[in-house]
């Protein structure tokens, strides 16, 4: 059993603790949000503000939204991580995950890089990918933790390595889960009831992971529960953007995908389910 701090356990970090919890780790969960603790506390995941008021731990485990609540966290640190194992599991880039690793270890923390994709619903059940980059030893050791997750896939030894894997796999799903609103939106204006399409496209050669997850959402309306918010997206795309650019990679897809993300955000549903996205097509 190891001691685990989780930070950020909102939609997904939850059930990502909670497995944690279930494969008999000791979890204590760190936020900011009132009522994330609340949940947390409700599900059976002691949570506090603060990540000096959690009890010291040997693993701490990362899940935050964006690059600057990355650095924001590791910002709040100091010398007492020495010797910690860090994972971070939040998708913010290669250039973030590069920069705040090297911060930690200049504290004398270690630090997995291990982004993952597959969602809450994969969350919950522990069948997420992750994509885990490290040194060996430092892999091993987060193990325990990660296998309580899901699949690791081991993406190479340099901090980043698996942050570009994830970048490669958000390009995907941006486009794909874009490209599945447009394409409903079009068999509702040929007059074609979208969720009939749906089930008649979905299992052929036209189907894809985004569409049988994201698009009974779609055709559901506007009320449907939020698993990944539309502001993700937002965020994700414009990484997946800025990756591109360091590169000279060509995306034109990608910025078609960012650019809807971003309309739907600007149209007030930064908040509701990334399938809300195709509340952007008319």
């Amino acid at each position: 059993m190891m001691n685990v701090t989780f930070i950020g356990v909102g939609a997904i970090g939850l059930p990502m603790a909670l497995r944690i919890q279930g494969a008999g780790h000791a979890v204590t969960g760190v936020d900011v949000s009132d009522a994330v603790i609340a949940n947390a506390r409700s599900n059976g995941i002691e949570t506090v503000r603060r990540f000096s008021a959690a009890p010291t731990s040997e693993v701490v485990v990362v899940m935050v939204a964006t690059p600057d609540h990355l650095a924001g966290v590791v910002g709040q640190v100091d010398e007492t991580v020495q010797g910690q194992l860090w994972i971070i599991m939040s998708t913010v880039g290669p250039e973030s995950v590069r920069e705040q690793g090297e911060a930690l270890r200049q504290k004398g923390a270690r630090v997995v890089d291990a982004p993952v994709t597959g969602g809450v619903a994969r969350a919950r059940t522990g069948e997420l990918v992750i994509f885990a980059a490290g040194s060996t030893p430092d892999v091993e050791s987060a193990m325990p933790v990660l296998e309580a997750m899901g699949k690791v896939r081991m993406t190479g030894e340099q901090l980043g390595d698996g942050q570009g894997i994830k970048v490669v796999n958000q390009h995907l799903c941006s486009v794909h889960i874009a490209a599945a609103a447009e394409a409903l939106n079009l068999a509702r204006l040929l007059g074609l009831d979208p969720a009939v399409v749906l089930g008649l496209i979905e299992n052929g050669a036209a189907g894809s992971w985004m569409l049988s997850d994201r698009g009974p959402r779609m055709v559901a309306g506007t009320d449907v529960e939020v698993t990944s918010a539309i502001n993700i997206f937002v965020k994700d795309s414009g990484l997946v953007a800025l990756a591109g650019e360091s590169c000279g990679a060509e995306l034109p897809l990608l910025a078609i995908a960012h650019e809807r993300f971003c309309r739907a955000a600007d149209a007030g549903l930064g908040l509701r389910d990334d399938s809300r996205v195709i509340e952007t097509w008319s």
